[in-house]
């Protein structure tokens, strides 16, 4: 199995591939499109901004390949966010993937501080991306901007607010969280999409 991951300007790649290299997983790091679209599976990571970060996307062609793509596609975190229809961040449209919009958190007191960041239990659906979970789990954040709850969402959490910790649509996932700095959860979730 070869898996790609998409290459452009964010940040994170590298916590990507050492999860991969523990699980033994075969990866690329590519821009290519025939690479992307050949690949058995794709991961679309990223910590940046979103603005910035679709502008690079439509002057390389990429958000063209990235949605036109066949094969199992997660993306992680931004990967996620821009895999959305617009996000506050920038004032950007996005990918379009799925149908639901990215908005910032709004501190509603003053104990609530913003980046979200560290380890939050989620409560999963019986989705294949969490194969094997019983229970609730506690998966790693850090943003600033997340996705309400909607028709694609298979995995919640709440600070703040509630807000979609995961969605699949098709052979789109996508996690809000870091699955590569999530401990042996994150390692799981991981295989689960490689099993896919």
């Amino acid at each position: 199995m070869k898996v790609a991951i998409v290459k452009y300007n964010a940040g994170n790649v590298s916590s990507v591939m050492h999860a991969l290299d523990r699980l033994g997983a075969e990866h690329i790091l590519t821009d290519n499109a025939e690479a992307l679209r050949s690949a058995d599976k794709v991961i679309f990571p990223g910590v940046g901004e979103a603005a910035t970060t679709m502008d690079y996307l439509r002057s390389h062609g990429l958000d063209s390949i990235i949605k036109g793509l066949a094969q199992p596609v997660l993306g992680i975190c931004l990967g996620q966010q821009l895999m959305c229809s617009h996000s506050e961040e920038g004032d950007v449209d996005c990918l379009g993937i799925f149908n639901v919009p990215v908005v910032r958190f709004r501190a509603a007191s003053n104990e609530d501080k913003v980046p979200h960041m560290g380890w939050n239990g989620i409560e999963c659906t019986g989705d294949a991306l969490f194969k094997g979970f019983r229970r609730p789990e506690s998966v790693y954040f850090v943003h600033s901007f997340y996705v309400p709850v909607c028709d694609w969402t298979i995995a919640q959490t709440t600070y703040i607010n509630p807000f979609s910790a995961a969605l699949h649509k098709d052979n789109f996932y996508a996690t809000q969280f870091h699955p590569e700095k999530s401990g042996k959860i994150g390692g799981k979730i991981l295989c689960n999409f490689l099993d896919l």
